[in-house]
């Protein structure tokens, strides 16, 4: 039986107070004159007051347009701009000055370009390697380059400390949800970058994501944690698809926290290392926290 639909209101603990002070603005202005674009903005996360306020953001190169057209994200879908060179540098500088210890960098997906855009997430994994301290640690949330296992090698050579890729929901779902997307060549990715970090010899995480509400069952989500455990990951972010916009795909359910913790009870008997399960998680919501826990 699939997850019985809620009503179109939001239940209360979706909703969230907006922080006041911090450093908010300060954050914008900065993205803003750097010309820099965040999947918080693009993609309207709810988490965004929260994290600019804390003095955060996920970097999301490569443009603000997607060559794909998923019925869940809020992403512009045309034709993409061209690559911009001096990208990689402005990230790295606007990191530094953020002063950020942990920083996540996400694109936009690019089959335009032959390599899926890798060699841009290498620079700008440089970049920030060689103008912020030794201590900086850098997740990328990449695309699933079309499952070309050169471009995932060129991303993994330039030697990031977590490697997330979201599978987003379960595979009865994907033809409805992300229909330019492949369940099992997802699962190859992944399979691949565990097995290439396997073979040199460095401990490097990778990561995955799940929505819920989408009408998938609990068993299909548990069988969705299996196959991402078994296929290298042992990180799982869990959370709860919100509508962005009446032209996306409704919400057929909101899970409740006690859902949630069910969830991450599912993963933690899976094997899951570290697990973010709740209805504000995103992938990278809190990612510095849960990488150190």
């Amino acid at each position: 039986m699939r997850c019985e639909k809620k009503g179109s209101d939001k239940p209360p603990w979706l909703k969230k107070s907006l922080p006041r002070g911090g450093d908010y603005q300060r954050v914008r202005n900065l993205l803003s004159k750097a010309k820099l674009h965040t999947v918080c903005q693009e993609a309207n996360c709810p988490n965004m007051f929260e994290c600019f306020s804390k003095n955060t953001a996920t970097f999301m190169i490569l443009g603000s347009v997607c060559t794909r057209n998923c019925r869940f994200c809020n992403i512009l879908n045309r034709l993409p701009m061209p690559v911009d060179p001096d990208e990689p540098l402005r990230v790295a500088k606007t990191a530094r000055d953020l002063k950020l210890k942990y920083i996540v960098v996400t694109s936009v997906t690019r089959d335009d370009l032959d390599d899926g855009g890798a060699a841009h997430f290498a620079d700008t994994i440089k970049a920030i390697k060689s103008l912020l301290p030794n201590n900086t640690k850098v997740e990328v949330l990449i695309p699933d380059f079309q499952g070309d296992l050169e471009s995932l090698k060129i991303v993994i050579h330039a030697k990031p400390d977590v490697l997330n890729h979201n599978i987003e929901t379960t595979p009865s779902l994907y033809s409805r949800v992300r229909p330019e997307a492949n369940y099992y060549q997802s699962l190859e990715l992944l399979q691949n970058a565990y097995s290439i970090n396997s073979s040199t010899g460095v401990s490097m995480p990778i990561k995955s994501g799940i929505m819920v509400g989408l009408g998938e069952t609990m068993g299909e989500l548990e069988q969705t944690m299996q196959d991402l455990h078994d296929h290298g990951c042992s990180i799982i972010t869990v959370g709860q698809y919100m509508q962005p916009t009446k032209s996306h795909l409704k919400v057929e359910k909101y899970y409740t926290p006690d859902e949630f913790k069910e969830l991450e009870k599912a993963a933690q008997q899976i094997g899951f290392k570290k697990i973010a399960s709740g209805p504000f998680v995103r992938s990278s919501y809190n990612a510095k926290q849960l990488y150190s826990s």
